[in-house]
């Protein structure tokens, strides 16, 4: 186990980067970042506009490094601006692509399979600044599938990368063997 901070979380219950992106976002809340999240298994962050979405079961949420946003663009640039959904601090988690991993804010352990990158979109030059899209180029964060259901919460976290899913176990049936 890994000690790392939860820095941020962020649910949206709308998409806000539709369109072009010199129309700038769709409106919504000034801030939809959140102490506290429900997630729950193969569907998501409750009330996020990806949650239970069948085209995103697999990529339901994004985690990203704080270690890369670009703050040399926009020294206050955040999740609201990059529209992941959880920001972690002490972990590479871009490396990770491909694993099983564990997080633990003190609630019990929720576990996501981290499926494939989160790719940089010209949004993000729009919203960041220019030459944003190009600094997150490779380390943009992660699309996951959550494995279990539990409770994130921003603060101090446990983090873990599980041992890859063995073969599957079969019950032993009747030796086929002869006595």
């Amino acid at each position: 186990m890994t000690e790392v901070e939860v820095v941020q979380l962020l649910v949206s219950a709308a998409h806000r980067y539709a369109g072009r992106p010199g129309d700038g976002p769709s409106p919504g809340p000034e801030d939809e970042r959140v102490e506290r999240v429900t997630v729950r298994a193969g569907l998501g962050l409750v009330g996020d506009r990806y949650f239970a979405r069948p085209a995103h079961r697999d990529a339901a949420v994004t985690i990203m490094a704080a270690e890369n946003l670009p703050v040399g663009i926009d020294p206050a640039v955040d999740l609201r601006g990059t529209r992941r959904n959880i920001l972690l601090r002490g972990v590479d988690i871009d490396s990770l692509i491909g694993s099983r991993v564990s997080l633990d804010c003190g609630t019990g352990p929720v576990e996501f399979a981290l499926n494939r990158a989160a790719r940089p979109c010209a949004w993000m030059d729009a919203v960041i600044g220019p030459g944003a899209q190009r600094a997150l180029r490779g380390k943009g964060g992660v699309r996951c599938t959550p494995l279990t259901d539990g409770v994130l919460t921003v603060g101090p976290a446990a983090f873990a990368v599980l041992p890859p899913d063995g073969p599957a176990v079969h019950p032993a049936g009747p030796d086929p063997s002869p006595a």
